[in-house]
């Protein structure tokens, strides 16, 4: 007899996902210029968007979710989205009061894919510094955010469709 996997769906966007739900934080939080869009486009994906700027010590946009899910024993991240060919990076808090967060860099191919992400390879930084406290091992995930900031100025344009826990 097989075990079947259990998972959980962190979000599954459609036509009807509030984007209310999802918040932009750009680097105008310290003065920079980037600017980032977050909505729900025709076919009922999320679609995070904007132009990353350097100018005024600037360089990065992000949107973040906040909900407390319970891991309990699920130790995987899947994502299901479309990219623009970037990297971008995939970003957890255990708890929202937290300053630092778990990363996850990935690049995007310009196609549907699945990205995959082990909640053990999440490490953590604050303020793109590394800190040395151990990888992401909590039993619980409070905000999840996908962020640009490559160090170099570019438009973006990611598509989501799912978020799962496995």
């Amino acid at each position: 007899m097989s075990l079947l996997s259990s998972s959980i769906i962190l979000y599954q966007f459609n036509k009807n996902s509030p984007t209310s739900d999802w918040r932009i934080v750009d680097d105008g939080v310290m003065g920079g210029r980037s600017s980032g869009d977050f909505h729900i486009n025709e076919s009922g994906n999320g679609v995070f968007e904007g132009v990353v700027s350097l100018a005024n010590n600037g360089g990065f946009s992000s949107v973040r979710y906040r909900k407390t899910f319970q891991i309990q024993s699920l130790k995987n991240i899947r994502i299901h989205l479309k990219g623009d060919g970037s990297i971008y990076q995939f970003r957890v808090k255990a708890y929202s009061s937290d300053r630092h967060s778990y990363i996850s860099e990935f690049q995007t191919s310009g196609e549907w894919e699945t990205i995959e992400i082990k909640l053990s390879d999440m490490h953590p930084a604050y303020r793109g510094r590394k800190l040395s406290i151990a990888n992401f091992d909590q039993d619980q995930l409070e905000e999840m955010a996908f962020l640009i900031g490559n160090k170099k100025e570019q438009e973006f344009h990611l598509e989501i469709k799912s978020i799962q826990l496995f």
